[in-house]
């Protein structure tokens, strides 16, 4: 049975991974009964599902904190479920066709976070032609002292730009290196008429005929390792890549055999396959610029969550249309 309080307040179900506590209790629990099924009963699967089936029975909303798998093994558990709220931009996470097959509503954040990860790609794109985080480095361990001379850099302006992904990040980006003196091309899901930049329907093609590769598109069956082998060999030895998407966007491990053999002249990643782990062979190289999935981490963009994620909330639970529903 549903776990409510005695002034019945909504029950919203929490689902996170066992290491993290969501900043984002603390501006529900004045209006929501929150059910933490990890909190309560411990990280074990089973024990979650347990929890779930005995207490969640009749909880009519789930809240998604990270982008953590979210399937049927816990929708069964819920069979009052209607709406989930994502408090991530991608859905890969979510098992959207079970979704739709029963009825269930699902929210993300829709572009809370765009104006950031923009910013932060062309950061990435920057540190990597302009060896800004090895020359810190460089600085920090005493080597301008023994060795003046450090390597050189590549000049932003005029360079050919291939941006994957061309929605509300991907237009950000391409408004930002514009100002640079960049040109512009792209790969999308479709051709936007309204765009003046040429358009590539093949990954490949674009590749052929760009220096650079930004990936900020979503995670699908038909992107997962969209950059493999022969995308990379097209991009060639002077190429860079530049992932704010997904870690699985690319073959992760082709992309460190082309790093580590000079085939390709460097990356900026903030996303990996298999995170937090992060090929080791990455780590001693100085083309490389590695983050921890912090594309979205600014004190701005956490209070656009908080302001998304209340107002899906509030809408559903007073019957209005959700503020960024997911086409499922």
């Amino acid at each position: 049975m549903e776990n409510n309080t005695s002034d019945h307040k909504p029950v919203i179900i929490i689902h996170r991974l066992p290491s993290c506590e969501s900043f984002l209790t603390n501006h529900l629990t004045t209006t929501y009964t929150l059910l933490d099924p990890i909190a309560a009963a411990g990280p074990e699967p089973a024990a979650v599902r347990a929890y779930l089936r005995l207490h969640g029975s009749s909880a009519r909303a789930l809240l998604c904190v990270e982008p953590i798998p979210l399937g049927s093994d816990i929708m069964d558990c819920l069979p009052s479920l209607e709406c989930i709220v994502s408090a991530t931009t991608g859905t890969d996470h979510i098992e959207l066709s079970e979704c739709r097959r029963r009825g269930i509503s699902v929210t993300n954040l829709g572009d809370a976070f765009s104006v950031d990860v923009a910013d932060y790609a062309v950061v990435l794109l920057l540190d990597v032609l302009r060896n800004v985080s090895a020359g810190d480095r460089f600085v920090r361990v005493g080597s301008w002292v023994e060795q003046p001379e450090f390597s050189l850099g590549f000049r932003i302006s005029g360079k050919r730009v291939g941006i994957v992904g061309l929605g509300n990040i991907g237009s950000r980006i391409a408004k930002r290196l514009i100002s640079f003196g960049c040109s512009i091309a792209y790969n999308s899901r479709k051709k936007h008429p309204d765009v003046p930049f040429p358009y590539y329907n093949n990954i490949h093609e674009l590749a052929i005929h760009t220096d650079i590769l930004i990936l900020c598109c979503s995670l699908t069956d038909e992107t997962r390792h969209m950059i493999n082998k022969d995308v990379l060999t097209a991009l060639g030895k002077e190429g860079v890549i530049i992932n704010v998407g997904r870690g699985a966007l690319i073959d992760e491990r082709e992309l460190v055999r082309f790093l580590v053999d000079g085939r390709i002249a460097g990356a900026g990643l903030d996303v990996f396959e298999d995170e937090p782990t992060v090929p080791k062979e990455l780590f001693g190289l100085q083309n490389v610029v590695l983050s921890a999935h912090h594309a979205v981490c600014t004190h701005q963009s956490f209070k656009a969550i908080i302001d998304v994620v209340l107002a899906n909330l509030e809408a559903f639970y007073s019957n209005k249309p959700l503020l960024t529903p997911v086409n499922l």
